[in-house]
């Protein structure tokens, strides 16, 4: 298999209860280069739950990766099994999620300390798909510190067949610090990643952690890494995605928030015309759309008001522009 470095420039991440399908659509409106990550989804889940509901998605969403919590080798095999028939472009596997839940599932950051376990996960879900497997870690467990146990881990899983690797380079405290301390808390290394990079020079390698522009991207992949990742910065500043084609793709890409309210009424008008809660997640996902605009806060307020939900429905987004912007 034949892997474009290209591909992976700028991903946006994976991040439980907000890269649901419907943010995934409008982010996609934004740029149509940028790889979209889906929420952490559970082997369990896969196997046991609503499979539609947990991996359906619309075909504009392309390329999107599906990620994984697992670390049964033969589990992880049967979820990338079963999400193939929806057809994801990559299957990634979550080996740096530091909260107590996943911990207690015996995966997320955890599996760094079990390097073998993840190549044997790794193997299994090579052996089902001709899509790439690709692990997300950190650079370090504890006090597994040393730069010697993450290139170790990488250089173990990289025997398995893994060529792509996202490095989120704060270590993961696994007592202690809750989810949001251990992106905050940990000490950002940087030249871990590039150090990996070199150490691994045939690997796709993405630097993620604290990534606020798109000209910061473009540093840190002039600088030697392939690509980046971006996770709270791209939800909160969705109109950052807009220069990610032209930027770091040489790509024009004419996009307007208008534009993107209009699609994104549509996109409720026809799919989800009754569904509150789906009305109510993209209200959600767009919250950031005007950052920065006069108007702003009128956009937001509108679009968190429950009685402006019940009574214009699918067409929240471009009653709340009107009332924000006067136009429409």
């Amino acid at each position: 298999m034949s892997l474009n470095p290209e591909d992976w420039r700028f991903t946006v991440a994976p991040m439980l209860d907000w890269t649901d399908r419907h943010c995934r659509y409008f982010h996609r409106l934004l740029s149509t280069r940028a790889r979209l990550y889906t929420e952490m989804v559970t082997t369990g889940a896969i196997i046991f739950g609503d499979r539609d509901r947990l991996l359906g998605f619309s075909h504009e969403e392309h390329p999107v990766a599906l990620q994984l919590g697992g670390s049964s080798p033969a589990d992880l095999a049967k979820s990338v099994e079963i999400a193939s028939a929806y057809g994801y472009d990559e299957y990634n596997l979550n080996c740096g999620c530091p909260s107590e839940r996943v911990q207690k599932g015996s995966f997320g950051a955890c599996l760094m300390l079990e390097p073998q376990v993840v190549a044997d996960c790794v193997r299994a879900m090579r052996d089902v798909t001709d899509k790439p497997i690709t692990v997300k870690h950190r650079i370090g467990v504890d006090d597994h510190v040393d730069y010697s146990f993450v290139r170790d881990f990488v250089g173990t899983v990289y025997e398995a067949g893994c060529r792509i690797f996202i490095v989120h380079t704060r270590s993961a405290w696994l007592k202690g610090l809750s989810p949001k301390e251990n992106r905050e808390i940990p000490p950002l290394k940087r030249d871990v990643a590039y150090a990996l990079k070199k150490d691994f020079p045939d690997t796709i390698m993405l630097i993620n952690g604290q990534i606020n522009t798109v000209s910061e991207s473009k540093t840190l992949i002039d600088e030697g890494m392939d690509g980046v990742m971006v996770g709270r910065a791209a939800y909160q500043n969705p109109w950052m995605l807009t220069g990610v084609d032209e930027v770091l793709y040489g790509v024009e890409h004419g996009v307007t928030r208008l534009a993107c309210v209009r699609q994104m009424t549509e996109y409720l008008v026809t799919n989800y015309p009754e569904d509150i809660h789906a009305i109510r997640a993209v209200a959600r996902h767009m919250n950031g759309l005007a950052q920065g605009l006069p108007g702003a806060r009128r956009w937001r307020q509108v679009l968190s008001d429950p009685a402006a939900i019940r009574t214009h429905g699918p067409r929240l987004l471009t009653y709340a522009w009107e009332e924000a912007f006067g136009e429409g």
